[in-house]
This record gives C-alpha cells, sequence and structure tokens, in this order.
C-alpha cells in the first residue's frame, strides 16, 4: 500500500502491523461534513425521485410483477461488477430452462451467482421483519451467497480471521492498493459500523447510507464478495428506513456503468478524506436510477395493460391471463414450468402458451420436439432497459 496516496486521516488511520506491513483503519462514523450547495440540492432530488418510485409501487395491483425481475436486475449488475458475465436474459433462461436442461446447472458457474444474490437478498428482506440489519445478518446473507459457487472455501458467513487486501488479480500483500483493518481492528470497526446502522438522529437517510456503504467496503470484512454485500444492504437500508416499500431501485446499473469512478470515489475517501464527492456521487446514483426505475416500472406497466386488452377481445380462459402475469415475473416460459405455476394439466397449460404464441406475446426460441422453451421478447427488452423500438 503505496503511503503517499493517504494524505489525509479524516476518514481514518494507517496503522504499522507486528507482521510490518501497514493498514488502514476507518474512524467510527459519523463524519464532520460540511454540506456543499451541490450535495444539498442532489439530497433534495434523490429524495424526490426515490419517493417518486415508491409512489409506483404502492400503486402496484401486484407488486411481484416488478419486484422480482428488478430484484434480478439489480442481482446481475451488482454481480457484474465483480467479473460475471451473467445477462439477465442468462438469468431468467437458466431459471426457466433448469428442470428441462439438467447441464445447465454445471455449465453456468456465472449464474449461480447471481442466483445465490437473488437468494441472499429475499432472505434478507424477509429476515428485516424479524432482526433489523446487524452483524448476524451480514453473515447470513454472506453464507447464502457464497455457497456452493466461486469462493465457497473462503468461510462463507464468517468475518475474515485472517488479513485481506485488495489490488490487481494476483498481486501480494506488499503490493496490494489498499489493505483494510487487521482482524481485531476489523471487530472492533464492526462494532462502531454497528451501532450507527441503528442511529435514527438528525442525519439524513440516504446521507447514512452512502456513509455505510463507504465504511463497510473499508472494513472489507470477508475473505470475497465484500462489494456484493455492501451494494446488497443499501437495499436492505433503503427498505427498512421505509425509503422504498419494495426493492424496486437498482442501483447498481449506475455503479456497473461509472465502476471506475466508483472504485475511484471510495478509495478518495480513505486516501484524501474526501467525503464530499463520494456523497454526491452516491446520490446522484439514487436520483438517476430512481428516475429510471419509475419511467421502466410505467413502461412495463403500459406493456401489460396493451397485452391484456388485446386478449380481452380473444375471451381466452383464466388460465391465459394467470400465465400473462406470470411472463411479468419472468418472461421465459416452458410448458411443464407453466403447469406447474398454474396448477393446471400439461394440456391446459400447453393450449395457454399457443394463444399468448398467436397473440404475438410469445415467440418459441428452440427447435425441438420436446422441452420447448418460449420467450417474450418484447417484455424482456423493457425488463433489461432496452428503450421500445
Amino acid at each position: 500500500m503505496d503511503m503517499n496516496h493517504f494524505k489525509s486521516t479524516r476518514a481514518g488511520k494507517i496503522i504499522k502491523t507486528d507482521r510490518d506491513y501497514s493498514a488502514f483503519v476507518p474512524h467510527p462514523l459519523p463524519p464532520e461534513i460540511k454540506y456543499s450547495r451541490e450535495s444539498i440540492n442532489l439530497l433534495a432530488e434523490a429524495n424526490r425521485h426515490l419517493g417518486n418510485l415508491n409512489g409506483v409501487g404502492a400503486l402496484l395491483p401486484n407488486p411481484n410483477l416488478l419486484i422480482i425481475p428488478y430484484m434480478r436486475r439489480e442481482a446481475v449488475l451488482s454481480s457484474k461488477i465483480e467479473g460475471t458475465q451473467t445477462s439477465l436474459s442468462d438469468l431468467f433462461y437458466f431459471e426457466a430452462a433448469r428442470k428441462e436442461e439438467q447441464k445447465v446447472e454445471a455449465q453456468n458457474t456465472d449464474v449461480l451467482e447471481v442466483v445465490n444474490y437473488v437468494k441472499a437478498m429475499d432472505y434478507g428482506l424477509k429476515r428485516l421483519k424479524e432482526l433489523p440489519i446487524c452483524l448476524r445478518l451480514m453473515r447470513e446473507i454472506h453464507g447464502i451467497l457464497m455457497k456452493n459457487v466461486r469462493g465457497q472455501h473462503l468461510i462463507p458467513g464468517e468475518f475474515r480471521r485472517s488479513q485481506n487486501w485488495i489490488g490487481p488479480a494476483g498481486c501480494i500483500l506488499k503490493d496490494a492498493a489498499f489493505v483494510p483493518p487487521p482482524v481485531r481492528e476489523m471487530h472492533e470497526a464492526l462494532g462502531e459500523l454497528e451501532k450507527f446502522l441503528h442511529r435514527k438522529d438528525n442525519i439524513p437517510g440516504l446521507i447514512q447510507c452512502a456513509l455505510i456503504h463507504y465504511q463497510f467496503e473499508a472494513i472489507h470484512p470477508f475473505l470475497d464478495g465484500n462489494g456484493r454485500i455492501g451494494r446488497l444492504l443499501t437495499t436492505l437500508f433503503l427498505c427498512e428506513r421505509e425509503f422504498l416499500s419494495y426493492p424496486m431501485l437498482y442501483l447498481s446499473a449506475f455503479f456497473e456503468k461509472y465502476r471506475r469512478e466508483y472504485y475511484d470515489q471510495l478509495i478518495y475517501v480513505s486516501q484524501r478524506g474526501e467525503w464530499g464527492e463520494w456523497i454526491n456521487f452516491f446520490l446522484r446514483a439514487v436520483a438517476i436510477q430512481s428516475k429510471d426505475a419509475a419511467i421502466n416500472s410505467r413502461a412495463i406497466l403500459n406493456l401489460l395493460e396493451n397485452y391484456r386488452c388485446r386478449l380481452q377481445k380473444k375471451r381466452v380462459s383464466i388460465y391465459v391471463t394467470k400465465l400473462l402475469d406470470e411472463l411479468f415475473k419472468n418472461p421465459y416460459v416452458t410448458i411443464s414450468r407453466t403447469a406447474v405455476k398454474l396448477k393446471t394439466s400439461f394440456h391446459t397449460a400447453k393450449a395457454a402458451v399457443e394463444k399468448l404464441k398467436k397473440a404475438n406475446i410469445l415467440v418459441e426460441i428452440t427447435d425441438k420436439q420436446r422441452g420447448k422453451i418460449y420467450c417474450a421478447k418484447e417484455l424482456l427488452s423493457l425488463l433489461e432497459g432496452k428503450k421500445e423500438n
């Protein structure tokens, strides 16, 4: 760790360990911050757009129509920041096809990591009903995130018991770009972070969220998966503090798009004590992604209404309308999966799929007699955030 880069002690201190290497130990939160006019304006904008998005969620007749795909979008993008190559389409396809194609599980390490992210988020959101965000919850969701994937040997569900570091692939400790606190100092820092997580005073919630995200990444308490857990905690915090009734914000889209700046802003807090720039970056992410999610939500709901009107003219069965709703959770379907979801026979499920195919809502994307897979491509494009043609 190049000591010449750490020119400020506003965010933390550099210590020399008994193994003769230097490490960074963040100060307890909150820091003393003088908010600029830009920060105040960004906070107001972020709160406004986040409130608007929450309002969209509150009006949904069936929130799962957007919660399920948006959770998956966040999972895909957060994992992509760490190098996975899975797309949202890959994830939907995997979830729809894995029973028909038994080999898919062994061939898709990346998609399994994203599946685990979805499971960890879903578990964390349900756990919030009985447990606040705390160190215990961090360990629990980490155990789910790292189960049976790359890094599963790095004590999933447990805080590290040895030193870790951040740097180019294959670098050793002495060449690291950043060395987080040694184990003893790490536990002390985690204890202080947990206290700050429970604070509900005059610190604006979104500012608190930005501080928490930095602090968790600076502490880096796990041997692997810290970035994903840190971003997952952001979603849990926004839901716990009721900024969002449902996890409809895919904040990682902004972090992935501006990945280099995201990493730079985090490290600049440690190196230069530049809290203001990091906070502005975080608030800008909340404002832009909240606005995008609200626009995207309305486009998806308009498409649903368009499809329903199209089907009403054809006087279709209740199973066809139920299948339509299922498409908005996953635009890929198989007949056998449809039969299970709709709790009906294979024959009835096949008829429902054929109706949607004739209505130009579904298209077959496989060329085989058995285990056919269908996709609502127009819907998939919207769920992926692509503009309508």
